[in-house]
């Protein structure tokens, strides 16, 4: 067997097989005498028909079974002692009039290779990295809450500016229908206006555009997805179902206690001081998340290099249980190319980093992953056993290990950008943080 490779460009090869008649006659020769015992031929007992006979039923079948095993054995050989970085699998090249009787037998697969290319981490850049402070209006809104949410429920006839609505956002077009309980003072002012003097039963029409501050609030109280919260601007109904005030409950240690534990906070200066910490943690996290897709766009933008296009086009036509036509794979790799790229700077980016995952490094993130959402719950203090027990459980399935080891990269990932891309740093509040991430 001959194979060779058919450079078209830096990232399309093609690979030519040529197999030979020794290249599998003998296997085809041992499926024919395998087959006579069982073959079947009128005019013939079963068993006692003769050879050409049997060649001539089945013979070209068999061929062509055994010529694809070794033509793939071979395939797959190639590309590992090669050494090639595929992007995709290869792709046979369909011929017609292909000819199963030549004495040279050609087959000829297209492949995409991964392209060759440098990054630089430390390239000048405008990327900032935002510091964000919880300032006295989201802590004395956050305390008001608490004192809401631990008070005690006053129904009223009609609503008022600051009452707690509970009922339902629908629109049916757009799959939503979520319960929940609001307060009108959460609506931005325009929208809250319009729930003023309603009773139960009344169904309120409104805007998502606008209908919050944050447009991520959606989320929350419409259970809209990630992807589609931005730009969204639809009229959903709510419907009232409850409309109460609140007698808002005393902050004495009582509260403080059952909040946070005994002890822990003493005062309404300690609240504040805890309600700042646990909320700039908070916001740390949104703006590492923030630095992480803004470096990667930087990344994204800054690092050239060709892709197979017109390969993984035709490729993503055939993988998937559902095939795709050409206009619905030209859709797909729109929709990925983007990710595709950066999975690529990504790789690129840990082997100049030399960043390494172990397992020790997955467990030691998903146990502090658990202790935060445990945190939550009010499980402050759990022991080290319950943590490692669910640790165990989490990582005994293969797809939370996947997910969790994406993220474990992305958090090594982002402490080599803080210290290569040197972001400047700029200390904003919670809405200038939203105003700068969404210009909003």
């Amino acid at each position: 067997m001959d194979i060779k490779r058919i450079a078209t460009d830096a990232v399309n090869e093609t690979i030519v097989m040529t197999v030979v008649h020794m290249d599998y006659k003998g296997q085809v020769a041992k499926r024919i005498n395998e087959k006579m015992p069982l073959a079947t031929v009128k005019g013939f007992r079963k068993g006692q028909v003769p050879k050409d006979l049997v060649e001539k039923q089945y013979g070209k079948a068999i061929k062509q079974e055994e010529v694809k095993k070794v033509v793939d054995l071979a395939l797959e050989r190639f590309v590992q002692s090669e050494r090639l970085n595929l992007l995709g699998t290869p792709l046979a090249k369909e011929n017609e009039n292909f000819d199963w009787d030549a004495e040279e037998l050609t087959f000829e697969y297209e492949i995409g290779l991964v392209p060759n290319f440098e990054i630089n981490l430390e390239a000048k850049n405008d990327i900032v990295k935002y510091i964000v402070t919880a300032d006295d209006k989201l802590i004395d809104g956050q305390v008001e809450r608490i004192q809401k949410q631990f008070g005690k429920p006053i129904p009223q006839e009609v609503v008022a500016a600051d009452s707690d609505l509970t009922g339902t956002f629908s629109n049916e077009e757009n799959g939503i229908n979520n319960t929940t309980t609001i307060s009108v003072t959460t609506f931005n002012k325009k929208a809250g206006d319009q729930f003023i003097g309603k009773k139960v039963g009344d169904v309120v029409k409104v805007s998502t555009k606008g209908l919050f501050e944050d447009d991520h609030q959606l989320m929350d109280y419409l259970k809209v997805g990630h992807d589609d919260v931005h730009g969204l601007d639809i009229e959903v109904d709510f419907t009232i179902e409850a409309i109460n005030g609140a007698e808002l409950a005393e902050l004495n240690q009582e509260l403080f206690d059952k909040l946070f534990g005994e002890g822990k906070v003493a005062s309404l200066e300690d609240l504040k001081a805890k309600i700042k910490e646990d909320a700039e943690a908070q916001f740390a996290q949104q703006a590492d998340q923030k630095l992480l897709l803004d470096v990667q766009d930087f990344l994204i933008e800054s690092t050239k290099f060709d892709l197979p296009a017109a390969f993984l086009k035709k490729w993503l036509q055939t993988v998937g249980e559902k095939k795709l036509s050409a206009e619905e794979a030209e859709v797909e790799y729109a929709r990925s190319e983007k990710g595709l790229r950066f999975q690529l700077i990504e790789g690129k980016a840990m082997a100049q980093s030399n960043i390494q995952i172990t397992f020790e490094d997955l467990k030691a993130f998903t146990s502090k992953s658990i202790r935060q959402q445990m945190a939550q719950f009010g499980q402050t203090n759990p022991t080290d056993e319950e943590v490692q027990g669910i640790v165990a459980r989490v990582l005994s399935n293969q797809e939370e290990v996947k997910r969790l080891s994406e993220q474990v990269v992305a958090e090594k990932l982002l402490e080599v950008f803080k210290e290569k891309a040197n972001p400047t740093t700029k200390e904003v509040t919670y809405d200038e943080f939203i105003a700068a991430s969404y210009g909003e």
